[in-house]
């Protein structure tokens, strides 16, 4: 596996999203801006800079059908852009909260889309033809602190949702008049807006992350204390594992198929994590990194090396340690890894492409297809 493409455009990127065709990229630079640039003979030019937020835009999705940008700030509002005769025209979106938006993302269809807030509350916005306007419903006193992330399902009705308050639910947004019922009578995406499906206790520390995958049967959501959750068969009796890891917490995760999930955050290299053939979920290894993990190393023996280095050694030893530790694995961010968005090819189910941006100001690109040899498995 290797890296495609890696360009730092900024001290520090906040979120990224990439055009339909993904020959361009918007981005935030730490402020209150979001850049699109066009990568042209290996060279990136900047086309655009998107002026309308008062503070820092902490999430930007790009639709793959209708060319529209969402953006949502720290300063309470929402965008949606236009692309109307070479500029982009802002649409304000109401979202009726008190504190910072910190997160955004289309649904499926593209018909709706759901941001997180500090304000323990998650809206779920869409266009309404009547008047010509976007309009948000609100999710309220179901989260008891800010909302880090949202996942839509592929049934573009339920929606995963992770909060720094440790836990991970799932919503139904079945709004009357935008979307159809389920065929399948009694299922979840029947219940009324804002029914909580579920709701999952396994972190006890801040949640981030959150990824359905493919099919919508296994959801991924990454906690505080190093350590990645899985869930089958979302529902009443859902089936639950966790896995710890010895290195610091992840802040995204992406499902690549089924059976594989990369993960990214403060160790600034992307780890991949499978499942076996008794849906048994692993660590794997770092991207980049020459030799597998030993699979019979256990967390115990693990952390009891994390924490005999930490009062073992001074200060400049421990960060020697990292630093060799970095350069081993073949890092190529310098710094948190803050998110991780695909790059397949519309209607693919595998995930042959995908793309980390961090507070390096690095955006980098990843191709798996040497995947499957490296790993000794398919995926």
């Amino acid at each position: 596996m290797a890296v495609v493409d890696a360009h730092r455009f900024a001290e520090s990127i906040t979120c990224h999203a990439w055009s339909p065709d993904h020959s361009m990229v918007a981005l935030c630079p730490n402020n209150n801006e979001v850049h699109i640039y066009k990568s042209s003979q290996d060279q990136w030019e900047r086309l655009h800079v998107l002026e309308k937020h008062d503070q820092i835009v902490s999430g930007i999705d790009w639709s793959s059908k209708s060319n529209k940008i969402v953006t949502v700030s720290h300063d309470r509002n929402s965008y949606v852009w236009n692309l109307e005769g070479g500029e982009w025209v802002p649409t304000l979106v109401i979202l009726r909260l008190n504190r910072a938006a910190l997160c955004v993302q289309w649904s499926p269809k593209e018909n709706k889309f759901a941001v997180g807030s500090g304000a323990k509350t998650v809206c779920i916005c869409y266009y309404e033809q009547e008047n010509n306007w976007w309009v948000s419903k609100l999710i309220r006193k179901r989260h008891e602190s800010s909302v880090t992330n949202v996942a839509w399902h592929p049934n573009n009705i339920l929606l995963a949702t992770t909060s720094t308050d440790g836990k991970c639910r799932v919503f139904s947004t079945f709004i009357k008049g935008v979307d159809t019922k389920d065929p399948k009578a009694g299922s979840p995406a029947e219940s009324k807006f804002g029914e909580q499906i579920l709701q999952l206790d396994l972190s006890y520390s801040w949640a981030f992350g959150v990824k359905w995958s493919p099919s919508g049967n296994t959801l991924a959501y990454v906690g505080h204390s190093s350590m990645i959750y899985f869930v089958d068969d979302v529902g009443p009796s859902p089936l639950a594992q966790s896995v710890a890891f010895r290195d610091l917490p992840l802040r995204d995760v992406l499902f690549i198929s089924e059976k594989m999930v990369i993960g990214v955050g403060y160790d600034s290299n992307p780890m991949v994590f499978a499942a076996d053939d008794t849906g048994i979920w692993s660590f794997i290894r770092y991207i980049g990194e020459k030799k597998a993990a030993s699979s019979g190393s256990s967390y115990s023996s693990q952390f009891s090396e994390a924490f005999g280095k930490f009062y073992g050694q001074s200060k400049s030893a421990t960060a020697n340690d990292a630093s060799e530790s970095s350069k081993s694995r073949g890092g190529v961010h310098d710094n948190c890894i803050n998110s991780i968005v695909p790059l397949n090819k519309a209607g693919s189910l595998k995930v042959m492409r995908f793309s980390t941006s961090g507070l390096d100001g690095k955006i980098a690109i990843w191709n798996l297809e040497n995947m499957e040899e490296e790993l000794g498995q398919q995926f």
